[in-house]
Formats: structure tokens, C-alpha cells, sequence
């Protein structure tokens, strides 16, 4: 219980604490405030003044007054998760957290992140107000109240079957980035032009550099790589070379929670990606012509939503696989809270 109401109360702390940061920035205020559209490419010039933010009278009404208002609303969740537990509180918890997860618009920091590290010009106002809103949506997801009892079966843990459905899933998650996104990645920083202009590959090489290139090719291939863990021995019992947690139980949260962000994360990514060219293609901002030239790059947006749908069925596939039995009854074959073995049926039960 103190545990829970701890996690609630860090994402009170974040509510009120990101409240008042929005109140200053709507009562006129404008440290650390960024003007720039964080669907486009702002030039060094216009990063370095936030695309014009200190020469903003007012702010728009989401961006301004409308966020106030909606952190009111978070802080009312907190409260509530923290206060009346229950299956309203989850509800709204885990709401507020796919909320805080999407409007982080994590999946561009995919790109951001190595991009700033190599020094390049960075918006970095929105770098971190996204990495902030990210934290908060982990924060509601972890004060999430639990509507299911925990039980741990006696005896040492055993890793449950995972059903087949789940494994497909987990493969395609795999196999998505890499073949996806690492390979074509590879392939451009090699200088092969597969799928998308020669000259538009060279300007975008010569724009990110080797550095940041190898990065954004070796992220998802590692990503891809971690997502097996949902159908592995070793993603529900910690593997031997690991000291200290060789043969424990892996807490099914641990996979789950940064499973599930990222799930949603590459899934709104894709769609916003996918919603842009459909606008481009309505305006006549983009051409099929020009979407045929670099099918490759606009081919990306569908990986990442295949992908995106791939994790999240495999991570519910593991999630129904780990979830916690009813106190005091196991897994058929696996010891009950006295060390008995759990009903095999119900007749069984029935019969007993």
C-alpha cells in the first residue's frame, strides 16, 4: 500500500509542479517556453530565440489557458488514485498516462535525442518539456491502482508456456525495424540510394553526419532485439550471468510499462506521419510522383505503425501470459500458498 500511495504521490507532484509551469507560461511568462512546431524543421536561427516565443503576447488556447485547465484535471486523478483507489482511479490513471505518452511525441525522440548529443542545433525547450511530459505519463501508469491481487507461487520461479499467437507477434515486432528501418538506414549510409534520391540522400548524410546516422540505424535494431524478452524464458525469469538477479522472477510491469509506451509511442507516430502525407497529398504539397521517388522514407511511417501494433499485441500477449492468479489459487501444476498444487480443473475442484 505505501508503495502505491508513493507513486501516486510522485504523479501529484508532476501534475501540480507541470500545472504551475503551464500557469507561468499562460500568465505571460516565457522561460524555457518554444514557439517551434515540433512536426517541422526549424532552422539554428530560429531554435536559438524558440521560433519567436519572448515576442508572443498571448498564447494559443491549448497551449496557454486549455493546459491549465487539463493539468487541473491530472491533479484531480492523482488525488483520486492516491486517495480512493479503485477501478474509476485506474481508469483515469491510465488514461492521463497514454495521454501524457502521446502528446510527449515520443517517437521523434527516436530522432532528437542522438541528433543532440552529437552537438548539433537542438530545440532544447522541447527536448525536455517532451522528455518531461514522457516522465509524467510513466509516473500515472506506475500510480495506476492494480485491480487484480498479486500472488507469487511458492518454490522457485518457473517460466509459464507462452502461447503461439504471442510468439508470432513478438517475431514480427523483431523483425519490423530491422528489416524495416535498420537495413534501407544501412544501406543510405552506405551511399546506396534505395528508395530515395541520390541527391537527397547525400544532403541528408552530409546534414547528420556518421555519428548520429550510425545511431538512429543501431536504436531500433536494439529495440527490435529487447522485444523478444516477450517471449523468452529471460523476460520472466532473470538469466543466470545476471549477478545478484540470476534466477528471480522478472516483475511483469518492468516489461510491460516501457513495452506499452513504446507501443503507443511508434503507433501515434505512424499515424501523424501517415495523417502529414495525406494532408501534403491533399494540398498538392506532395505528389505521388514525389512519394514514389523516396518510397522508402514514406514507407517508414508504416513501419513504424506496423510495428507499433506488432509490440502492443505482443506485449498484451505477455501481459495474459505473467498476469497474477487470484489469491490463493496457482497455475494448474504450480504450488498453492501452502505448498499444495493448484485444482488441475474444475471438476477437480468441484470434486474436492
Amino acid at each position: 500500500m505505501t508503495g502505491r500511495r508513493g507513486r501516486a504521490l510522485a504523479a501529484l507532484g508532476f501534475a501540480l509542479g507541470y500545472g504551475l509551469l503551464r500557469l507561468y507560461w499562460a500568465t505571460g511568462g516565457r522561460w524555457g517556453y518554444t514557439a517551434c512546431d515540433r512536426t517541422g524543421s526549424p532552422g539554428p536561427a530560429e531554435i536559438a530565440d524558440g521560433c519567436g516565443a519572448e515576442s508572443l503576447a498571448t498564447l494559443p488556447f491549448w497551449s496557454g489557458w486549455g493546459a491549465v485547465l487539463l493539468c487541473g484535471v491530472l491533479v484531480a486523478v492523482a488525488a483520486l488514485a492516491r486517495l480512493r483507489p479503485g477501478r474509476i482511479a485506474s481508469a483515469g490513471a491510465w488514461t492521463a498516462a497514454v495521454a501524457l505518452v502521446v502528446l510527449a511525441f515520443p517517437g521523434h525522440l527516436l530522432f532528437e535525442i542522438p541528433v543532440a548529443l552529437t552537438g548539433r542545433p537542438t530545440d532544447w525547450p522541447d527536448l525536455l518539456g517532451r522528455l518531461l511530459l514522457l516522465g509524467g505519463g510513466l509516473s500515472f501508469a506506475a500510480a495506476a491502482p492494480r485491480t487484480i491481487r498479486r500472488y507469487a507461487p511458492a518454490g522457485p520461479p518457473r517460466p509459464r508456456p507462452v502461447p503461439g499467437w504471442t510468439r508470432r507477434w513478438t517475431y514480427a515486432a523483431c523483425l519490423l525495424p530491422v528489416l524495416g528501418f535498420t537495413v534501407p538506414h544501412a544501406c543510405w549510409l552506405l551511399g546506396m540510394p534505395l528508395g530515395i534520391p541520390a541527391g537527397e540522400l547525400r544532403r541528408a548524410v552530409e546534414d547528420i553526419g556518421p555519428l548520429t546516422g550510425l545511431l538512429l540505424t543501431l536504436a531500433p535494431m536494439l529495440g527490435g532485439l529487447l522485444t523478444l524478452g516477450l517471449a523468452a524464458r529471460w523476460g520472466q525469469v532473470f538469466p543466470r550471468w545476471l549477478p545478484g538477479l540470476a534466477g528471480r522472477r522478472v516483475p511483469p510491469p518492468l516489461a510491460v510499462v516501457p513495452a506499452g509506451v513504446i507501443a503507443v509511442a511508434l503507433v501515434g507516430y505512424g499515424l501523424i506521419g501517415i495523417g502529414m502525407m495525406t494532408e501534403g497529398l491533399a494540398t498538392g504539397a506532395t505528389t505521388w510522383a514525389e512519394l514514389r521517388a523516396g518510397w522508402a522514407v514514406a514507407g517508414t511511417e508504416l513501419v513504424f505503425l506496423a510495428w507499433g501494433v506488432a509490440l502492443a499485441a505482443a506485449t498484451v500477449g505477455y501481459a495474459r501470459t505473467t498476469r497474477p492468479d487470484t489469491e490463493g489459487e496457482g497455475r494448474a501444476g504450480e504450488p498453492g500458498p501452502e505448498g499444495r498444487p493448484a485444482a488441475e480443473s474444475l471438476s477437480e475442484r468441484v470434486g474436492s
